[in-house]
């Protein structure tokens, strides 16, 4: 992933406050608390972003080398993880796709990339 990009900070609440505080915004869907967390812009071509936004996503995706919290228990502390694609990025720290709200906690990046880069994390 290298180093580069953006400095964000997700949130700075203890892991139950910050579970609250994403509930607060998102009611039924399954929170996933992460740190150590990249955004990925993908670059695409023109044709590309108009096919992701036909489908209401955003050409972003999340990589976060440490999972603290897993609600569906997919994921177990301290694995890594990358979501699917995007469709919101809130708050500064509630990234949103389809079926799942990752809540960064703490710093990391956002930064463009490959399709091919990002597929390419496994």
């Amino acid at each position: 992933m290298g180093e580069g990009g953006v400095d964000l900070v997700g949130s700075e609440l203890s892991l139950d406050d910050v579970l609250l505080a994403a509930r607060e915004h998102y009611k039924r869907m399954p929170l996933c608390v992460v740190e150590d967390w990249v955004i990925l812009d993908a670059i695409l071509t023109d044709d590309e972003l108009a096919k992701v936004a036909a489908a209401g996503c955003q050409p972003m995706f999340l990589f976060a080398h440490k999972v603290l919290h897993d609600e569906q228990r997919r994921f177990e502390p301290g694995n890594w993880v990358r979501s699917s694609m995007g469709t919101r990025f809130e708050e500064g720290y509630l990234f949103v796709t389809r079926n799942t709200v990752y809540v960064l906690k703490g710093p990391g990046h956002r930064k463009p990339s490959s399709i091919q880069a990002i597929f390419s994390i496994f």
